[in-house]
């Protein structure tokens, strides 16, 4: 186990790596972005970060070198006398913002650490293969000789390389994942409140706290705290609807999840350049248009889904500030640029990365023959639906033909589509294209297309629309959020008019939700299922539940970097795969529904698994098959002897660990 001062080292030396990034990209873009330009260099910077050190890694060059640029940008501006007290002074309200999400769900993670179910031994494979051997493109953990270029890996190379940039082991970095991200997309969300509200400027900050009406249900019934937790993303049937703060408390820093701060920062984005494109020089517009193609071109390696989402959001955003330049309202030599030259720049950036990429990806869309019952629907996005109508019900009563746009989705029984086609509709009517209608506009419009139509993803015949609600929802949730927390704001503006709080009151306010957010992790169940937390180390349980094991892996932990381990294959969300989920270290086959999922069936996933266990069962046999694998260390703890009915060919064995049951084997030559 990891040790308290390990752990506290551990996180003070990544805070202080983010924050260098961050005081280093604030200057760059303080033209362009103005008093916005210190909150987004948060994100940003970590972007850039991640995409620098991704090359470095593909050069096979050290990706500790990424942080050198940022180091000497700072050298530079503080030579100038950039960094001065009068602008560093005004500036505390965004790392309060920024340090103070980041504190809460650290605490979260502190009360449940464990690496010990779910996708969670999945996406601690993908980091401690990273950490082991950072090169491009990682080792997959899970199939000897494979690579990570089979799956959207970007967003665990960023955490990886910040591991490996401060220190910290990858079974605590695990846990400061979730704390970077959430951060990450709390500042930015903050800054669209500054953006767009002359008060109640928190207000977007609330889509990664905001529930759904079924958790609400879900609590009423009496459930126990994981039922709530479950069943509120489980309300429309074979799919899952996840919410940004259910994907935290459950604590899986999974690829959708690790998205959700470059959503949040490009969702600032899109509304800045649609509010403020106008007044920028064009030295800043270039700017704005760099920051847009590096946020959208990492899309596809952090999760390749929500580019489909935010492409299209990036066209609309350009087709407007193009229209605005032909008639005159905004003044721009090169209008396209937004809508021709940004999308091209950003598959440039990370063009290498498209060209490896060897995943199954999307088979075609189909027409979704079962939608979603209105009840299912309202329970998972009744909040925004209930919001938009409020939002457009002047619209509504003074046009009620907006009605009419219901008749189709009821004939065709699609009405809960319809729900959000009506306020959508009446979004487009207005024709004024403000920033916070465009991101509603987008948000209704991807909710009303995951109810018709579908990717087809491999999934089977049950669960054909599950990915595309899932990942798709969390998506419009985002930009329904951004939409539907502005307008709040700027009716409780206008109904609060003539009321201004005291200062005293204020800063009583304020200190009430710093107290709140502080106090909150205290107050949720345990939900470490017996595992234990307190800690920030995800392994620790391992210490105690299977101390041969940890033993071993703290032992397979410090062998050379190109080795292959063989262990036992036993399905998928379980124990089995555990050498290779906790070091990195590949092994012959592990965890083979994700593998099939992600190479397809014509990959040997089946016949690798029969191979492992000819291996363990039949010594006259696993010579050739080790050999056939490359494999250099066999384990044998309980799991392989409760899996197989071992035999194995002692004369190439030799015993070179073992501890509480848990037996290492280095593989050598057959005896000529």
């Amino acid at each position: 186990m990891i040790g308290a001062c390990a752990q506290a080292a551990g996180l003070i030396l990544w805070l202080l790596v983010l924050k260098v990034l961050q005081v280093a990209l604030w200057p760059v873009l303080s033209k362009a972005f103005g008093r916005f330009a210190y909150p987004i260099s948060y994100p940003l910077s970590f972007l850039l970060f991640g995409g620098i050190s991704w090359y470095l890694g593909l050069l096979h060059l050290p990706v500790q070198a990424a942080v050198i640029p940022f180091l000497f940008i700072i050298g530079y501006y503080a030579a100038t006398g950039w960094y001065t007290r009068e602008k560093c002074s005004g500036v505390w309200k965004w790392d309060a913002a920024f340090l103070l999400c980041f504190a809460f769900m650290t605490e979260i993670r502190f009360f449940n650490p464990m690496i010990s179910y779910a996708e969670k031994f999945m996406d601690h494979a993908f980091l401690a293969s990273v950490m082991r051997s950072p090169v491009v493109a990682p080792a997959d953990p899970w199939f000897a000789g494979g690579t990570l270029a089979t799956y959207y890996y970007l967003g665990h190379w960023m955490m990886g390389v910040t591991g490996i940039l401060s220190g910290t082991p990858s079974s605590v970095a695990f846990n400061l994942i979730l704390p970077t991200v959430f951060a990450n997309a709390a500042v930015s969300l903050y800054a669209v409140g500054h953006l767009l509200l002359t008060r109640f400027r928190a207000l977007p900050v609330m889509a990664l706290f905001l529930i759904n009406p079924s958790f609400i249900v879900q609590v009423i019934s009496g459930a126990d705290a994981h039922g709530v937790l479950w069943n509120s993303t489980r309300t429309i049937a074979d799919t899952i609807n996840e919410y940004p703060l259910f994907s935290f408390l459950w604590g899986d820093p999974h690829a959708h999840v690790i998205s959700l701060f470059c959503q949040a920062l490009f969702i600032f984005l899109m509304l800045y350049i649609l509010k403020e494109w106008g007044g920028l020089t064009e030295r800043s517009r270039w700017i704005c248009l760099g920051a847009a193609a590096l946020s959208l071109g990492v899309m596809p390696g952090i999760n390749s889904w929500d580019v489909l989402v935010y492409a299209p959001l990036l066209l609309a955003v350009g087709a407007i500030v193009w229209y605005r330049a032909k008639s005159a309202e905004v003044h721009d030599p090169y209008p396209w640029r937004l809508f021709l030259v940004c999308p091209v720049v950003s598959v440039l950036l990370f063009a290498p990365y498209y060209l490896m990429l060897t995943t199954q990806g999307v088979a075609g869309i189909g027409i979704v023959p079962v939608p979603s019952s209105v009840p299912e629907f309202m329970l998972v996005y009744g909040f925004f639906i209930v919001m938009f109508w409020c939002a457009t019900l002047r619209d509504i009563w003074e046009n009620t033909r907006l009605l009419i746009v219901l008749v189709p989705f009821v004939l065709t029984g699609y009405v809960a589509a319809g729900l959000a086609a009506v306020p959508l509709a009446a979004l487009i009517l207005r024709r004024r294209f403000l920033p916070a209608e465009v991101i509603s506009i987008f948000g209704l419009a991807v909710l009303i297309f995951s109810e018709l139509f579908y990717l087809i993803d491999g999934m089977g015949d049950v669960y054909y629309r599950m990915n595309t609600v899932f990942k798709f929802g969390l998506a419009a949730w985002m930009m329904m959020s951004a939409g539907a927390f502005i307008w709040l704001g700027e009716w409780l503006t206008e109904r609060f008019r003539d009321r201004s709080l005291p200062v005293w009151a204020v800063r009583a306010g304020a200190g009430a939700i710093v107290l709140l957010l502080i106090c909150a992790p205290l107050a949720i169940p345990d939900l470490t299922y017996g595992y234990g937390g307190k800690t920030l180390d995800g392994l620790a349980w391992v210490d105690t539940s299977h101390p041969g094991d940890a033993a071993a892996v703290a032992y397979l932990s410090i062998l050379p970097e190109n080795v292959t381990i063989l262990e036992a294959e036993g399905g998928d969300y379980k124990y089995y795969s555990r050498m290779s989920s906790f070091t990195g270290i590949p092994t012959v086959i592990g965890m083979p529904f994700h593998e099939t999922m992600w190479r397809g069936n014509d990959a040997g996933i089946s016949q690798r698994a029969a191979d492992v266990q000819m291996i363990y069962e039949d010594p006259s046999r696993s010579p050739s098959l080790l050999s056939l694998y490359g494999v250099d260390y066999l384990v044998l703890g309980d799991t392989e002897n409760e899996r197989y009915s071992v035999r194995l060919p002692e004369d190439m064995l030799e015993e070179v660990f073992s501890q509480n049951g848990t037996i290492i084997f280095r593989v050598m030559a057959p005896s000529a």
